[in-house]
């Protein structure tokens, strides 16, 4: 927070400001002004509502802060922009953008607000660095409706492709750099982005329709038609990219196109290996790329949907509840803020989710005892999984398994440890037994570890001496028994017996070697 505390011109403001952002960082099951509010100790919504409203700040300051922010820290020689858009399902009719159009949220056409983002993405990681909200034209020809959503007098309509190409020439204009920029059919089919990336330098990968027509040295042909007569020898086997379930593997082929433009430009088709649908890209660049060059930009565009899941999954962008355009940016800022912080933080616990559940738990499973844990000292019993049998080892003084003589014959003027040979070499399977039975008949019972080693309230820690791993629920009470009685199983022993001829049990009832039970509990009599 320290780097937009510039942006604000008071300091209740920025202070607020950290609070919610905090509170978009917590797991809260709905994140508004409401909970918000109430997660940070507030009387009432109104100091959250009045930030995103009324208060002085700079919210097109602090989205720059966050986007110098995300480059300083994810900053990749062979980045990639990635430019999308996203929809958020709304009902009512007031909230400023809202209107009836498709949305991939809904994945139909519904009621509902859309917005560009514009991603940077590395090999660190990718978070959103721009924003603008899609404005429809049934808006921008009524200025009295504009007006009332805080839009200003010179909103004009401008198409996503057009959005795009404002956020791509921010970002230039800011000083950075970047090789490539990919995105759907909605930024590939336009010809003006396109155009305007070209007179920039900058590489592109964009999707364009299978009806989009291209210029080859033969003529103009339909992308799917050029697909059609690519021989099988020109198909390879790339991957795009690194997925949820492994390598996503896809049939490529490139086919060089003919445009009086300078540069390279060329035709990119994938090829699905299981259902063999096809995908086109409208490719090019200043030198020439490599195919295995294009098809890592083309893969590129899927960091994009990772980001909208995990800003909308994790800071809450999508929960806003306001209805004009000021507070629609400032919550929104706050939220890439937010989700900034978790993309480049190493180690985030999302990170390693994502990769599987079995690395996360691999992660927290170390091959020794925790560092934090205290080495045993001859004063306090030994863990369940240690040596009970040296000197230091032996019972304290006043317990029923104390022998003055052996605890003599323990010490260092002896010139032994008190043990016999055969004791030293542990039959495979056995328990750690003492070498002196105090009791005849009566086994030792083991030496529990003091309660605040955590191993009395941890019955995994009091078996293998670790923590429990990630999953295991709340820490229960380990039962105790008295060290002179024995541990009675409550074995289903008629499950054992061999069945008669007609199906049934037969009378026999096998014993227990450590129980008493002559009958099973569970035999009819």
């Amino acid at each position: 927070m320290g780097r937009i505390a510039g942006r604000f011109t008071r300091v209740e403001p920025r202070q607020r400001a950290g609070r919610l952002v905090l509170g978009l960082l917590s797991d809260l099951p709905r994140k508004n002004c409401w909970t918000i509010a109430e997660w940070a100790g507030e009387a009432s919504p109104h100091g959250m509502q009045h930030l995103l409203c009324r208060a002085v700040w700079d919210a097109d300051g602090v989205r720059d802060d966050v986007r110098e922010y995300v480059v300083e820290h994810l900053y990749d020689d062979a980045a990639v922009l990635v430019v999308d858009e996203t929809g958020d399902v709304k009902k009512g009719t007031h909230t400023v953008g809202v209107q009836r159009q498709y949305t991939g949220t809904a994945g139909r056409i519904e009621n509902s607000q859309v917005a560009v983002y514009l991603v940077y993405a590395g090999e660190r990681g990718h978070a959103a660095v721009d924003r603008e909200l899609y404005i429809p034209r049934s808006w921008t020809c009524d200025p009295d409706r504009c007006r009332a959503a805080g839009l200003g007098p010179d909103t004009v309509f401008a198409t996503k492709p057009d959005l795009a190409r404002t956020m791509i020439e921010r970002f230039l204009d800011a000083g950075h750099h970047v090789g490539w920029v990919t995105g759907d059919e909605v930024y590939g089919g336009n010809p003006k982005l396109r155009t305007a990336l070209e007179e920039r330098g900058i590489g592109y990968a964009l999707a364009v329709a299978c009806s989009a027509e291209v210029p080859t040295g033969a003529g103009t042909f339909r992308a799917d038609a050029l697909a059609r007569k690519v021989p099988k020898r020109a198909w390879q086997k790339l991957s795009a990219g690194h997925g949820a379930k492994g390598q996503r593997f896809y049939d490529w082929a490139v086919i060089d196109l003919a445009e009086a433009a300078p540069g390279r430009h060329q035709l990119l088709i994938r090829r699905n290996r299981t259902t063999g649908e096809l995908a086109y890209y409208r490719c090019h660049s200043i030198t020439p790329a490599s195919l295995a060059t294009l098809v890592k930009v083309a893969g590129s565009r899927w960091r994009v949907e990772e980001t909208f899941q995990t800003e909308k999954g994790l800071a809450g962008m999508d929960e806003h509840q306001v209805r004009r355009y000021p507070s629609w940016a400032r919550w929104v800022t706050l939220a890439m803020l937010a989700h900034a912080f978790l993309a480049t933080s190493p180690g985030t616990w999302w990170k390693r989710q994502s990769r599987g559940r079995g690395r996360l738990r691999d992660c927290r499973r170390p091959s020794a005892a925790p560092p934090s844990a205290a080495p045993w000292t001859g004063s306090s019993p030994t863990p369940h999984h240690g040596r009970r049998h040296d000197g230091a080892d032996s019972p304290r003084p006043g317990s029923p398994h104390h022998h003055p003589e052996r605890a003599a014959c323990r010490s260092t003027a002896c010139g032994h440890d008190g043990r016999r040979r055969a004791d030293r070499r542990r039959p495979k399977g056995r328990r750690n037994r003492p070498s002196h039975e105090p009791i005849p008949g009566i086994r030792r019972a083991p030496q529990h570890p003091r309660p605040d080693t955590g191993a009395a309230r941890n019955p995994h820690l009091h078996r293998t001496g670790l923590p429990a791993p990630l999953g295991r629920g709340p820490l229960v009470q380990t039962p105790r028994r008295h060290p002179h009685r024995r541990l009675r199983l409550p074995l289903r022993t008629d499950r054992h017996r061999p069945r008669t001829a007609r199906g049934g049990r037969s009378g026999h009832v096998p014993r227990h070697p450590q129980s008493r039970l002559h009958r099973s509990p569970y035999r009819n009599h």
